[in-house]
């Protein structure tokens, strides 16, 4: 099951959601208004939808008659209540769309709450997209990252821990046992020959596939 995760950040940043048919939608804040004004019925709404007008809430309580709002004053942001409502569908993966655009401490946020989420449930992809972007945390070990036309550019970079023994096979640019250092940027805009591998002995990698 595939569960995709609408935030409230602006429209013009969310990737096209059709190309997720058979996924379910969770509504975050102001990205449930976004979501029925696109045709789509989310199977759950969280946040505190302090950015909603009244009568976007009175909509979206006579279809969640036993919505529990969140405080506005609160320990966690929306999305980590989103990610962990999500987490009640026992998910195979898990897209987490609208926190890049606007505030950068949302997106920041975002970022951490992901990492956290993909440490806890390492069965479990996640995913942060957008119009031109997709965002993953790799745990250490072998990972195969196949060609896509609509993400051409892939780049790495260290997340909380060094990045040690980094293997790139099938790339325009392959390494072999090197290490990705804080604030490098060194390992940016690689691309794909044909299938690839990621592979690394220690740390956590974040991977960043693009467009243009």
């Amino acid at each position: 099951m595939i569960i995709v995760l609408v935030a409230g950040g602006p429209s013009i940043e969310l990737p096209d959601l059709a190309q997720w048919p058979k996924a379910a939608f969770i509504g975050v804040d102001a990205g449930t208004v976004t979501l029925l004004n696109k045709g789509i019925t989310p199977i759950a709404a969280v946040g505190d939808f302090d950015s909603v007008s009244a009568e976007e809430l009175k909509e979206i309580e006579r279809l969640f008659p036993d919505l529990d709002r969140a405080a506005a004053e609160k320990d966690e942001t929306d999305t980590e209540l989103a990610l962990e409502k999500a987490m009640e569908f026992q998910p195979d993966a898990v897209i987490i769309t609208g926190v890049t655009g606007g505030r950068l401490d949302h997106y920041m946020s975002a970022l951490h709450a992901i990492y956290s989420f993909q440490k806890k449930f390492p069965d479990i992809h996640f995913l942060l997209v957008n119009r031109q972007n997709r965002i993953r945390f790799l745990n250490a070990g072998s990972h195969t990252v196949e060609p896509n036309e609509r993400y051409r550019y892939i780049s790495f970079y260290p997340f909380a821990e060094k990045v040690e023994g980094l293997l790139l096979s099938g790339f325009k640019y392959e390494v072999a046992d090197e290490s990705i250092e804080f604030g490098s940027t060194r390992f940016i805009s690689n691309e794909l020959k044909k299938i690839g591998t990621v592979t690394f002995s220690q740390g956590s990698c974040i991977m960043v596939e693009s467009s243009d």
